[in-house]
């Protein structure tokens, strides 16, 4: 059904609008949580994925454009239309897409069965209740809280092999919209839940843990000791302090990346992509 918004006061349009990114993740009941995807593109993964609509909210030339073909998948879905001068005062910012669809955010998984699971190979296309054979690459995000570093990570995540991520409280929601569009719907593709246990409960599921800093006791990215290990979990730390000394020292190795012409560092999304490349060889 589609439905010409005439007010921002139309019933079923606050979650493009008037919900913030913690009411929209409803931690009292997560069964009733929802999320923001934009771009038909971005739309079309999370549906492959097996992800359910809630609604769909576009501007009136894309009825009949790009999301014509979203509108024709999800029939039943209820879509919501307006001018853009109209949507970008819903919603705080004018849509470089023309599309938002607001979906279903599904339970949180346990990390055994994040980790353990069984399914079919990953070059396969899954929905959303089927995960991967059990993980030998795994990522841990701690503090990392830009939303463009999540979903930079996880595009990294999905394109270089890794076979989940793990993510503490105190970072940023992947499903935060800036984080999935970022991720160009990487977010889907590769099993994620919150991490609430210490870094060392990681070890009863046969993993050791690769801290990634700077320090004059890392060893470096190609030791060959790391890719003779069965299972490895990477541990990415906040984009400005790092890593707390904490999980450094409850770490198993200590990494870096060898730097050159003086840099200190990279990007934490860019690190992340280097250590994909050559842990998962």
């Amino acid at each position: 059904m589609i439905t010409e918004i005439t007010s921002l006061d139309q019933p079923g349009i606050d979650v493009y609008g008037t919900l913030t990114e913690a009411q929209l993740r409803n931690k009292l009941e997560p069964e009733k949580g929802v999320f923001i995807a934009e771009s038909p593109k971005v739309i079309n993964i999370a549906f492959d994925a097996g992800y359910e609509p809630v609604s769909l909210l576009c501007e009136q030339r894309h009825i009949e454009g790009d999301a014509k073909e979203l509108i024709a998948r999800k029939p039943d879905m209820p879509v919501y239309t307006g001018s853009r001068e109209l949507l970008a005062k819903l919603t705080g910012y004018t849509l470089t897409r023309g599309v938002l669809c607001a979906m279903h955010r599904p339970m949180p998984r346990s990390v055994e069965e994040i980790l353990n699971a069984q399914s079919a190979d990953k070059s396969d296309k899954t929905d959303s209740t089927t995960l991967y054979k059990s993980a030998r690459r795994i990522v841990v995000l701690d503090g990392i809280v830009d939303s463009t570093n999540i979903g930079a990570i996880f595009r990294s995540a999905a394109a270089l092999g890794i076979d989940a991520v793990l993510v503490t409280r105190t970072s940023c929601d992947p499903f935060n919209r800036r984080a999935v569009r970022v991720s160009m719907g990487s977010v889907f593709l590769v099993p994620w839940t919150w991490l609430d246990e210490p870094l060392e409960s990681l070890h009863k599921y046969g993993f050791k843990t690769v801290a990634m800093a700077l320090r004059n006791d890392s060893v470096m990215l190609d030791d060959p000791r790391l890719k003779g290990e069965e299972k490895l979990a990477i541990v990415m730390g906040n984009e400005g302090d790092g890593l707390p000394s904490s999980t450094i020292a409850a770490a198993d190795y200590v990494v870096k990346i060898p730097m050159m012409h003086n840099v200190d560092s990279l990007n934490v999304a860019a690190a992340s992509a280097v250590a994909f490349w050559e842990l998962t060889k």
